[in-house]
């Protein structure tokens, strides 16, 4: 049985101390349920989150991870180093981290064999389409390809460890949202994917989110469409209490 994940994406928002002041905030509110909440910050404040949330069942994620164990990449974290302070989730492959930082669909595919293959960190593998795809039609086909592509190399026993983020480019940050409909038809989609390049048990293990301007007024529609699995939170996942609107959606 899937258990459905709410993970908050504070992408570069926060300072240790706002950090800390959120969760003991959060922990005051959070009722431990069947539905899992992890939050993924900034490299500064991991450290901090894992230490506060310690006990809670509360996850603590990473934004980006490199595929190397060490070396001369300045500015960079590795997998074992986020392992060490009790990491439990890394997001890979997310659109900015494309758009802004060169990611490709090889780099994203390294940094899913390293995580799986070396860590238990589990990562939240990021795809979906910008606004030009998805109005020529092309949303599934780049989708998909995606999807081929950070699965390379990868076992069926590796691809049903990974949680998958649907982030329709265009409505990350836009306040746009994809209707419920829209979202729940592509993360079917996915999910029949998966099936595609592995079999019907892995694409049955698999946690698909939602991710694009989820907020307390629509993670209920969202998170009610039968392969949606989760969401992938970003400016709400900021406020304790709007946060845990969604966890409690």
């Amino acid at each position: 049985m899937r258990i459905p994940l709410i993970a908050g994406n504070w992408k570069m928002y926060k300072n240790r101390k706002e950090a800390c002041e959120f969760a003991e905030a959060f922990k005051k509110i959070y009722r431990d349920t069947d539905i899992r909440a992890a939050i993924c910050a900034p490299f500064t404040q991991l450290d901090d989150l894992v230490k506060s949330f310690a006990g809670t069942g509360i996850g603590v994620g990473a934004q980006n991870v490199h595929f190397e164990e060490e070396g001369a990449f300045t500015g960079e974290i590795s997998a074992s180093m986020l392992e060490e302070i009790g990491v439990d989730y890394c997001i890979v492959g997310h659109s900015e981290r494309r758009q802004y930082f060169g990611e490709t669909d090889k780099t994203v595919n390294l940094k899913l064999k390293k995580l799986l293959r070396s860590t238990s960190i589990t990562p939240i593998l990021c795809i979906g389409e910008d606004l030009r795809q998805r109005e020529e039609g092309q949303e599934k086909k780049v989708v998909a390809s995606q999807l081929e592509k950070a699965f390379s190399e990868l076992s069926a026993e590796e691809a049903g460890k990974l949680v998958i983020a649907y982030e329709p480019v265009w409505a990350i940050g836009t306040g746009k949202t994809a209707a419920p409909e829209q979202a729940g038809e592509m993360c079917a989609w996915i999910r029949k994917t998966v099936e595609n390049i592995y079999d019907e048990e892995t694409c049955d293990r698999v946690i698909i989110q939602y991710g694009g301007s989820v907020k307390p007024d629509n993670a209920t529609e969202i998170m009610n469409m039968p392969e949606i699995d989760g969401a992938l939170v970003g400016g709400a996942s900021l406020s304790p209490d709007q946060f845990m609107e969604i966890v409690n959606f």
